[in-house]
């Protein structure tokens, strides 16, 4: 289960073309909104990290989304 509120999932569905959706399927696209969202957190930490800071900076979610695009961070 999601920690994201399902009526922002099912407002970005719907703003991007899908036309209609189950909520069921708004749940699985929450559930893996939120698992990308960990992955880009964690990728995020690590850049911080490999960096010697404390505050996460714009560039370490930059790296981290290139990582997980990349598929170099899963």
């Amino acid at each position: 289960m999601s920690d994201l509120p399902n009526a922002a999932i099912k407002r970005i569905l719907l703003a991007n073309g899908v036309p209609r959706i189950s909520a069921s399927s708004v749940g699985i696209a929450a559930d893996a909104a939120q698992d990308f969202l960990v992955k880009l957190a964690k990728g995020a930490v690590e850049n911080m990290n490999a960096a010697k800071r404390k505050t996460v900076m714009d560039e370490d979610i930059q790296a981290a989304k290139a990582a997980i695009s990349s598929g170099r961070l899963f």
